[in-house]
């Protein structure tokens, strides 16, 4: 009988032995994989005033321009550290401009004119696209932590999903689907700040128009975006 319990005794105390190692292994392995493969995937929201650059001659804002931007972007760490990746992502953005160019419709054919002496209480432009930005990511993140300094760069395709003139003066003009428009529009930009708060900059490199002219010349208008961007894990 004696025998039987030591020997009962030996193979419980081995099997505890060999069972050690397996609780402690995984957890060594789970700290392993979140050290070495985390990834900044975010969403994005920012706010932005918009100025009207390479205007025409008497082409005027007036009233604040703002803008929104959504979106999500899909982190691709290149270096061990983590510290420097490629993000792709996809988002929608609205902007509008208030300015005192009027945009008519007779017979089929736009035209677009500056507005002078005459009073009208509203005049607007607004655009929502869908944004497709690649971007160069820096940042001095780490696994543990997600308050970090980041500067991101890159550049921005959008293309234009609906458009909206609209002048209420002593008569009332609304135009949508204006295909003088361009429907892709893309520049460089930059992102920078820490944590959540980050500057954000836009600069179109093509005109918002194709074809609009005042007086026989060429809308050459582009539009630099300049705000906040908020980046949420």
């Amino acid at each position: 009988m004696r025998l039987l319990h030591f020997a009962f005794l030996f193979v419980a105390l081995n099997a505890f032995s060999q069972e050690l190692p397996a609780v402690v292994k995984p957890q060594d392995t789970l700290f392993t994989k979140i050290d070495s493969l985390y990834r900044e995937d975010q969403f994005y929201f920012g706010v932005t005033i918009n100025l009207l650059q390479q205007k025409p001659p008497g082409l005027k804002q007036n009233g604040l321009s703002t803008g929104i931007n959504l979106g999500f972007l899909r982190d691709m760490p290149v270096n061990k550290k983590r510290t420097w990746a490629i993000a792709a992502g996809l988002g929608l953005s609205y902007n509008k401009y208030h300015q005192n160019m009027k945009v008519t419709e007779n017979t089929g054919v736009i035209n677009y004119e500056i507005v002078g002496g005459e009073t009208y209480s509203r005049n607007k432009l607004e655009q929502l696209f869908l944004d497709v930005p690649i971007e160069i990511c820096w940042r001095n993140s780490t696994f543990e932590s997600h308050k970090f300094w980041r500067i991101y760069t890159g550049f921005k395709f959008r293309y234009l999903l609906f458009n909206k003139t609209k002048y209420v003066g002593d008569t009332e003009y609304a135009i949508t689907g204006n295909n003088d428009f361009n429907k892709l529009q893309y520049g460089p930009f930059l992102s920078f700040g820490y944590n959540t708060w980050n500057f954000h900059a836009y600069y179109a490199l093509n005109p918002l128009f194709k074809s609009a002219k005042i007086n026989g010349q060429p809308v050459d208008m582009r539009t630099l975006n300049l705000g906040l961007m908020f980046y949420i894990l």
